[in-house]
């Protein structure tokens, strides 16, 4: 009996020190939270806490410094009341929620004039992301039709985002600078620019092995050899110089598309394909949309950047002929085809792969 009275009498002193809290310093304690939440849950469970908590968790200013993981929400974990808690972020000025919501709508809702808009506000804002994304979608005149397409706008907007240091805007416009495509062909300065896109993601890559064994910084040197021509799965762009990394991490809006679609969560429309490369998840919005291997014409690209990874990961074993899949039985016992050829259908644009 004496416990339990103790035990009320310390919840209530807690309530009592927590209601007496200035409210400038709870909104700022949130802001921190929304801002380093590794998951929603991490943000939405403390707004559950208590009626204090769930009214300054939806502060502005604290839902405008939600990061890409708080709004990371899952594709089988759509509902109404995700999707306004993303509009709420969008008011309140969030940036990336901007981004997270256009592209959800635009590619997956099918509400593309909203969508378009929503990512291009957070491309004025310099969201390196939404410049890119912006930039596939001009490539392809994604939502529009074969005539929509703008090859020097998506080189501009590649070109925005490679100078914030967007990793796959340095690889596009690289390899749109080496083909010519969009741009006065410049193999020089192409090939510098994937140089730099090499460098950052051995950097990242560095940083994170660094980050999963910290007991072991002080033991001994990181051994770059586990880095060098590994098998398996890993980050394909490093192999061009000898070496292969752990894959980056996929952008939460792009694992939100990929399992959405995969998952049977949304439906494609007749005849149309996802991007092969498995960190895209991006959806043709038209038949014939992206660009496909006129090798074995088995796989399709929604950009150049995710044509030269997905080769280097694992269709440069798999491509071959379709003759020679006829002959074999279309078992999948394809070996390194040579250098693929990407064919955009319709217009005959062919780009190889170096």
């Amino acid at each position: 009996m004496l416990q339990r009275k103790k035990q009320r009498t310390s919840r209530k002193i807690s309530s009592d020190l927590f209601d007496g809290l200035p409210e400038d310093l709870v909104v700022s304690i949130l802001c921190k939270l929304a801002s380093s939440a590794s998951c929603p849950s991490d943000f939405i469970n403390v707004l559950l806490t208590c009626k204090r908590l769930n009214r300054l968790g939806l502060h502005p200013l604290v839902l405008s410094k939600a990061g890409p993981k708080a709004l990371a929400v899952k594709a089988r974990n759509w509902s109404d009341s995700a999707h306004r808690f993303l509009k709420h972020c969008v008011n309140a000025g969030n940036i990336e929620a901007c981004y997270t919501l256009g592209m959800i709508r635009f590619y997956c809702l099918q509400n593309r004039g909203s969508g378009a808009s929503l990512i291009a506000k957070a491309a004025i804002k310099t969201h390196a992301p939404a410049l890119y994304s912006l930039a596939v979608i001009q490539f392809n005149g994604s939502g529009g039709s074969k005539n929509d397409k703008d090859l020097r706008a998506g080189v501009a907007l590649c070109a925005r985002a490679a100078l914030l240091g967007h990793v796959d805007a340095l690889r596009e416009l690289g390899h749109c600078l080496q083909d010519g495509y969009g741009v006065r062909r410049n193999i020089t300065e192409g090939r510098r620019l994937l140089v730099q896109a090499n460098a950052r993601e051995l950097a990242w890559s560095l940083n994170s092995f660094v980050k999963r064994r910290p007991q072991q910084q002080h033991q001994r040197r990181v051994n770059y050899q586990h880095y060098t021509c590994m098998t398996g799965s890993g980050c394909p762009l490093l192999s061009d110089f000898g070496c292969n990394v752990p894959a980056t991490e996929g952008h939460p809006v792009n694992v939100f598309l990929k399992e959405w679609f995969e998952s049977g969560v949304g439906e494609l429309g007749q005849g149309l394909r996802l991007c092969s490369h498995k960190g895209c998840g991006r959806p043709e919005t038209r038949a014939h949309e992206f660009r496909r291997c006129s090798v074995c014409g088995m796989v399709n690209y929604c950009s150049r950047g995710c044509q030269a990874l997905d080769w280097k990961l694992r269709h440069k074993v798999e491509c071959g002929p379709m003759e020679r899949w006829m002959q074999e039985g279309g078992n999948g016992d394809g070996g390194d085809g040579g250098a693929g050829v990407v064919e955009e259908v319709g217009d005959a644009e062919n780009l190889v792969i170096e």
